[in-house]
């Protein structure tokens, strides 16, 4: 299913002071690409890749994509092909990572690039392309895994679009590009707030706010108890890490996207993520890259070893230190880098894997993280959605082995994860790629939040700082949410 013949794409290049007249808003409106990213934030399958000002993991680019072709969408053991202007559904014998490819990357083959005057492209992340999200129990389409945990989501596993439209901002050079298929003009979709041409839904969401406290699936006593059952497969050497997640969740009202941009600001996390769905909206603002793909180099990122921020100066070094000096957090994180140079290699040259930064200190507002980097070259005949579905989910938020760590998991954990620990994700028309773990993510669903938060248990770990750890990396989530409009 690929187009026969050529796939003109436009490409305009606009400052942003040239966009902002166009579509006429202020040019003194605050974070202009995310103000105009919210007229469309309420259409479907409307979707924001934010560096969050970042410029870790090498944040420049900020993407939005909106009005998708297809879509390709899973949930338990089906996989659904979606006509978005007919809402037409047709089922699908291939798993999820193949139908994309099959069904909606495979109409980029012939993309012929047409800019508006003499700029360069060629630097740009995506212009058209497939993104979305796959969830965790996407990998229950590749790995025969038990069903004990508790499914009660409305949100599918998986959901992928087709996107001819976006709109990409440098924030290095202050450019803002916007790519179409159809020369759509940028009024078509903004526009200032009061103008006629706005595309919006009828009824503007009331101010977020929380309406419940957030309560967690397990009681301390309850997680602790799960740490010992681990420690015990630990022992048996049935495997060699797990990591064990708590889901907190309360009931809430109002505008998502508010509460997006007040956690965004205040994590400012290089792989945040707003995703809106037909059934619920994805908020994220992770820190952790999953896999790249550029120019036929593949990189992951694995985020493994934790400790808490403070204000004061010297305990926050304190802190730092002792989390490069800890062995257990350098082994945790070393079982991590073994598991992603096997998944990788599956798909990359032979001897081409390497890992050019090992236990390195990255600091993010709430938490210090231990990173490490591999990479590798992707092989000729391989597509990093092959990759990307060989390497799902993630390593650094399953265990070791992976297999047995997801079965513990399953056993251990009340409910399943849907889109935590799964991924946001992108690939352009020139099949470059870009994923992030979706940790430190919010669900909205049905007028409720989920937030979730874990952690790797190795046989040196000790439950109550364990628990702890779990806090520590909500404490900007959680807290932020509780606070807005109170």
């Amino acid at each position: 299913m690929s187009h026969a013949y050529p796939l003109h794409v436009y490409v305009s290049r606009y400052t942003k002071e040239a966009l902002l007249n166009i579509v006429g808003l202020h040019h003194n409106t605050h974070e202009p690409f995310n103000t105009l990213f919210e007229q469309v934030a309420s259409l479907p399958y409307s979707l924001l890749l934010d560096t969050s000002g970042s410029l870790k993991s090498d944040g420049r680019y900020n993407i939005m994509a909106f009005s998708p072709v297809s879509v390709i969408e899973a949930k338990g053991d089906e996989v659904t092909l979606v006509d978005v202007s007919t809402s037409k559904r047709e089922a699908l014998l291939q798993r999820p990572f193949e139908a994309v490819e099959q069904h909606l990357h495979s109409q980029l083959n012939n993309v012929v690039i047409n800019a508006d005057a003499d700029f360069d492209t060629s630097h740009l992340p995506f212009i058209v392309g497939v993104a979305g999200m796959a969830g965790y129990d996407t990998g229950r389409f590749y790995e025969a895994l038990p069903s004990v945990a508790k499914d009660d989501y409305a949100m599918p596993d998986f959901t992928v679009g087709l996107y001819l439209r976006s709109l990409i901002e440098d924030t290095q050079t202050g450019h803002i590009y916007y790519c179409s298929v159809d020369k759509a003009p940028l009024t078509s979709f903004f526009a200032a707030p009061d103008s006629s041409k706005k595309v919006a839904t009828d009824t503007v969401p009331s101010d977020f706010k929380l309406t419940t406290p957030f309560t967690s699936n397990l009681s301390k006593h309850e997680y602790k108890k799960s740490l010992a059952t681990i420690g015990g497969y630990l022992r048996a050497g049935d495997c060699y890490q797990v990591n064990m997640a708590q889901r907190f969740t309360a009931s809430y009202e109002g505008n998502i996207w508010q509460a997006y941009c007040e956690l965004r600001n205040q994590n400012q996390a290089p792989f945040s993520a707003y995703f809106n769905l037909p059934d619920g909206c994805i908020a994220s603002i992770s820190p952790e890259r999953f896999l790249r793909v550029k120019d036929g180099i593949v990189e992951t990122k694995p985020i493994k070893g934790t400790r808490p921020r403070f204000k004061n100066p010297l305990k926050d070094k304190a802190s730092a230190d002792s989390l490069l000096s800890a062995e257990k957090d350098r082994s945790e994180n070393l079982m991590i880098v073994d598991l992603l140079r096997n998944d990788i290699s599956k798909h990359c040259k032979p001897h081409s894997v390497k890992v050019p930064a090992l236990f390195a200190l990255e600091s993010y507002e709430a938490v210090h993280h231990l990173v490490s980097t591999i990479t590798g070259e992707l092989n000729e005949t391989a597509s990093p959605l092959e990759l990307l579905a060989a390497a799902f989910p993630g390593g650094s938020i399953t265990g070791a082995p992976k297999i047995r760590a997801m079965e513990v998991i399953d056993e251990l954990e009340p409910h399943r994860r849907n889109i935590y620990c799964g991924s946001v994700f992108y690939m352009g028309y020139r099949k470059d790629m870009d994923s992030s773990i979706c940790i430190r993510t919010v669900l909205a669903e049905n007028n409720r939040l989920h937030c979730w938060a874990g952690g790797g248990i190795v046989l040196d770990s000790v439950p109550s700082e364990e628990y702890q750890e779990t806090l520590d990396k909500v404490s900007k989530i959680l807290p932020v949410l509780e606070s807005i409009n109170q």
